[in-house]
């Protein structure tokens, strides 16, 4: 089974300005009422582009360690 993760959208500093939605290569982040929502989650890239632009802070991409071969 295939894992991911997705980018956390902290809704309490999200201020809805929409630019994670409108600058997201895939179009997974859509707004709907007023607020981003990642309606395609299969699509996203977790590229950062959403983190990267939030002026809130509202966006955030969490990142696991893991050692290379042994």
């Amino acid at each position: 089974m295939e894992s991911w993760a997705l980018p956390i959208i902290d809704m309490d500093r999200c201020t809805g300005c929409g630019y994670c939605a409108a600058y997201c290569p895939t179009s997974a982040v859509v707004m709907v009422a007023q607020r981003p929502v990642i309606v395609r989650p299969e699509q996203c890239a977790y590229c950062g582009i959403c983190e990267e632009l939030c002026p809130a802070g509202a966006v955030t991409l969490t990142y696991e360690i893991t050692s290379g071969p042994a």
